[in-house]
């Protein structure tokens, strides 16, 4: 097999952390690249679904997802009790009970700071993680930093980083980058930097895709 045979077909990412659909995208589609079998190189970027949220919001999910889509609270805690129910499906345990609603930008500025640092892949499952099923406050630096070791980085340069907010500038650009392709919504991906597929779609459709785009850039 010659080199090119060999090449990665690239999928950019945009999804939020707070974003229930984008975990369960993820697992939906790391089972197609599985299943794909040839090599994908994954980069995730920034995508806020409620920049305006403060990052101590007063209430639970019910309440800002009431508030924000002006819905009646019995008819988001089924909404929600869906979800759950699908991410059980994908082997994700959803707990919005204890679920701490809050602004995303600084977690967005530490998963650039990781992946300069080689590991955005791991900070961005383990901030997934630790919203959906662990309750944690992902709006605070310290719970950040906290997390950022865990997966190998280091304390003292990830506070350094998200005090001064060095990466924002990185955050808004994806931004930029999402707007000038008219994603309106996440998760979204895009291979090969033109082929987009929207949503928590099904593993079948996901290895369909990556199939597609690799016998091409195989080619």
């Amino acid at each position: 097999m010659t080199d090119t045979q060999n090449r990665a077909v690239k999928v950019d990412i945009w999804s939020d952390i707070a974003c229930p659909w984008c975990f369960i995208g993820k697992r939906k589609f790391e089972d197609a690249v599985a299943r794909y079998g040839g090599p994908v190189e994954v980069e995730y970027h920034s995508f806020e679904l409620s920049p305006d949220t403060p990052v101590d919001f007063e209430g639970d999910e019910v309440k800002f997802l009431a508030d924000h889509k002006g819905m009646p609270a019995d008819q988001v805690r089924g909404m929600l009790d869906n979800v759950t129910g699908i991410a059980a499906e994908v082997g994700l345990q959803y707990d919005f009970g204890k679920l701490r609603h809050t602004n995303t930008v600084k977690a967005h500025e530490l998963l650039h700071f990781a992946k300069a640092n080689g590991l955005q892949r791991e900070m961005k499952e383990r901030l997934l993680a630790a919203y959906f099923e662990e309750g944690r406050h992902l709006g605070r630096i310290d719970e950040l930093v906290d997390l950022a070791t865990e997966v190998g980085l280091d304390a003292d340069a990830a506070r350094a980083a998200l005090d001064d907010g060095r990466f924002e500038p990185d955050v808004r650009a994806d931004q930029a980058q999402a707007q000038a392709f008219g994603i309106t919504g996440v998760p979204f991906f895009v291979l090969e930097g033109k082929y987009g597929i929207s949503g928590a779609q099904a593993p079948e459709m996901f290895l369909q895709a990556l199939q597609q785009v690799g016998a091409e850039v195989s080619a």
